[in-house]
């Protein structure tokens, strides 16, 4: 099969790679689209520690070619969503319902090849089967599930204020999530003008340029003072990583979705701003509970099916797999700007 394969770190190309085998508790998933994570760029043009060759890719959606011996609840043609995270279920996370912690997890797109392919091959319990679904759009079912397993684990309740600071797919989406649960207000910060437009179309109350103004003062002025209720950062940059923490109103909660990338000193005023105001910091990771996929997957997908949630805004690059070295020199060289790219098997690419 033809498949988007990384050589070594910062070499992908479009080449021949082996067929998947099909095992008797797996399918195959011929994919139908597959998303370039913002986890994946750094680690394939930065730093590859997965085995090599390779095949990245986990947010990913497809149909059903092959389906193993003890596999009961698939047929041939159906539409399935794809959970790239396998857990052990043995550890004591697993056991006790905190997947996402798993002590000897697998990830499809890492430890095994993923979804930049034409096929792939999943554990039957890591696919859920959709119905009559917009199938390419569903590649984002996986980070739609990302984002609200942080708002469910923030818990905000009903009226909040609330500040997004970075407004990429994860953010867009936890905005989403938020208006949702029903809070009264959303904040959402941005440097780019671009994402701050898309953050506004999705009802975003007020946005707030970090390029052009002080985060911290601008939202202090907005909430008179007192902060937010909930600072959720997504952009994984340490400096909106630490202005969450002054930006939270006293005993206000933070929640961190973003992936560090880079050491983070704090300044004394934000340090003591943790115990001074008594905040409650939680970190999430993944989207993964019991029982498995968990609620974040599942309320996910019933979003994605009647509606509540379009997936069309988020997309805004969809491209052939044979392009597969030209959109991460692209993104290397941030040649355009983007929100999230989709690899289309059988579409010709472009801006979508």
């Amino acid at each position: 099969m033809k498949a988007g394969v990384i050589y070594a770190t910062g070499d992908i190309r479009y080449a021949d790679f082996p067929d998947p085998s099909c095992g008797a508790d797996d399918i195959i998933v011929k994919v139908a689209a597959c998303g370039i994570c913002g986890s994946d760029s750094p680690r394939i043009l930065s730093g590859w520690k997965y085995p090599l060759p390779g095949v990245p890719g986990h947010e990913f959606s497809g149909t059903v070619v092959e389906i193993g011996k003890n596999v009961k609840n698939f047929k041939a043609e159906d539409k399935v969503a794809v959970q790239p995270f396998i857990p052990c279920c043995s550890c004591d996370n697993c056991r006790t319902g905190y997947v996402s912690m798993c002590d000897g997890a697998q990830m499809i797109g890492a430890d095994m090849p993923g979804g930049y392919a034409e096929y792939c091959r999943v554990p039957a319990t890591n696919a859920v089967v959709l119905g009559d679904v917009n199938i390419t759009e569903a590649a984002l079912l996986e980070p739609c599930a990302v984002s609200l397993y942080g708002v469910l684990g923030i818990e905000p309740v009903l009226g909040d204020t609330v500040a997004i600071l970075g407004c990429g797919t994860i953010g867009q989406l936890a905005l989403k999530w938020f208006r949702i649960a029903g809070v009264r207000r959303i904040i959402a910060v941005d440097i780019s003008p671009t994402k701050l437009a898309e953050a506004r179309a999705l009802g975003a109350d007020e946005c707030v340029n970090g390029l052009e103004q002080d985060t911290v003062e601008a939202i202090l002025e907005l909430t008179h003072g007192k902060g937010v209720d909930i600072a959720m950062e997504t952009a994984g940059s340490k400096i909106t990583q630490e202005q969450c923490l002054l930006v939270a109103k006293k005993r206000g909660k933070v929640g961190f979705l973003g992936i560090a990338r880079s050491d983070i000193l704090l300044r004394e005023k934000s340090f003591e701003s943790i115990f001074r105001h008594e905040l409650t910091l939680r970190g999430f990771w993944n989207s993964y509970s019991a029982p498995f996929p968990g609620p974040a997957w599942m309320k996910s997908i019933e979003a994605f099916q009647d509606g509540t949630i379009d997936f069309k805004p988020f997309i805004s690059h969809k491209f052939p797999l044979s392009k597969v070295t030209d959109v991460f020199e692209m993104i290397q060289g941030r040649k355009e700007e983007y929100n999230k790219i989709l690899f289309v098997m059988d579409e010709e690419g472009g801006k979508a």
